[in-house]
């Protein structure tokens, strides 16, 4: 019997008891850069999820979420790509996963660039490979796999929000694929 690893196994709060953190204390986040590599391993397309916000905002964004209390940070990754790439995503996460970067996301979008309206957050940055197909699920409303140059085009980075055009800047960087 398996674990289905897109449920909490631990550490769940209530909206309540989650805002009396969020006010409390900062949260431990993670982002994932989905990407498709070639045979070489060279990063050749990133995965760009699309979104409505609650105002009614299309904004396009990346994997990302919380890490819950008790639970490893490979096992969040794997659910949340899961979670928002479907399970036949196939990521390649490694057994002790390293970021490539940690970002803290703040109310206040003055102090790093990186804003999240509702909490401080501490989140670790990483890049992972998917091999298998992607249906976006949960409130994605679409995936779109899009070379480097296309991904930072205006046209996509107006559409990315909170700092999140900055990171996936950072990551195409760090891949060494920065048109």
């Amino acid at each position: 019997m398996s674990a289905d690893i897109t449920q909490p196994q631990g550490g769940w709060l209530s909206p309540d008891q989650m805002q009396g953190a969020r006010d409390q204390v900062p949260l431990v986040y993670l982002d994932a850069i989905p990407v498709r590599v070639d045979e070489a391993g060279v990063l050749r397309q990133v995965g760009l999820l699309l979104r409505a916000t609650q105002d009614g905002m299309l904004t396009r964004t990346l994997v990302s979420g919380r890490v819950h209390k008790g639970e490893r940070i490979r096992d969040a990754l794997l659910r949340h790509l899961e979670k928002d790439l479907g399970p036949m995503a196939l990521p390649r996460v490694p057994v002790s996963p390293q970021p490539f970067t940690v970002v803290e996301y703040f109310p206040d979008p003055g102090v790093t660039g990186f804003y999240d309206s509702r909490h401080q957050a501490v989140s670790l940055a990483f890049i992972v490979p998917v091999f298998g197909d992607c249906e976006p699920t949960q409130s994605a409303l679409e995936l779109a796999w899009l070379d480097p140059t296309e991904a930072i085009s205006p046209d996509v980075l107006v559409e990315m929000v909170g700092g999140r055009d900055r990171l996936l800047r950072m990551a195409l960087a760090h891949a060494g694929v920065l048109p």
